[in-house]
């Protein structure tokens, strides 16, 4: 699978009709509405605001479109499936339409949305999709620099710390790496 590091922005005329394209990185349902209402409010008298997104729950992979009134199946399930097509996660693409006085036909609009989606996706700076978890860890003072310089050779990232008797940790870890890097700490743990 396959992340977005960094959106990537695309824009084509055709038939006088404008389309405006955004490829998000979006972890969760809740950043793939606050990305669409922000692009949404960036172009105000847009005729259409058409997406899709594929994202990765605790229940599984969940995507979604919108045609945006555009007719069924024309406008955001063309999106879709360039996300699909190269095994993007954590993605929403969005395609702003501002109509141009040509109706495009069905075929048209699917050419029209899903080729500026896709060359948004190939603007997008990407990278492979690496699966992050939270972990709880409790180490020693004496640890502390230990793990402040191991953890970002395994991506790894202090969520949360606090400092007591001992320092209180949560760790966001590659979860393909999280069992040993942990089992590094474990003996340093009380």
């Amino acid at each position: 699978m396959i992340s977005i590091l960094e959106a990537g922005f695309a824009e084509q005329t055709i038939n006088k009709s404008r389309f405006i394209a955004a490829a998000l990185p979006c972890a969760d349902e809740r950043e793939i509405g606050a990305a669409l209402r922000a692009f949404a409010a960036q172009h105000p008298t847009a005729h259409h605001l058409a997406y899709g997104f594929r994202i990765k729950t605790a229940d599984g992979i969940i995507p979604r479109f919108s045609d945006a009134g555009e007719p069924s199946g024309t406008a955001g399930m063309p999106i879709l499936k360039h996300i699909e097509g190269r095994d993007f996660i954590n993605v929403c693409v969005a395609v702003i339409r501002y109509y141009g006085g040509i109706n495009l036909g069905t075929g048209g609009l699917v050419r029209a949305y899903g080729g500026t989606a896709k060359l948004a996706l190939d603007a997008a700076k990407t990278a492979e999709y690496v699966e992050m978890r939270s972990y709880p860890l409790t180490i020693s003072y004496k640890q502390m620099d230990m793990l402040t310089n191991v953890l970002p050779k395994c991506n790894g990232t202090i969520l949360r710390k606090s400092f007591n008797a001992q320092v209180d940790l949560v760790l966001s870890l590659p979860v393909n790496e999280a069992e040993n890097f942990l089992n590094r700490f474990k003996p340093y743990c009380s």
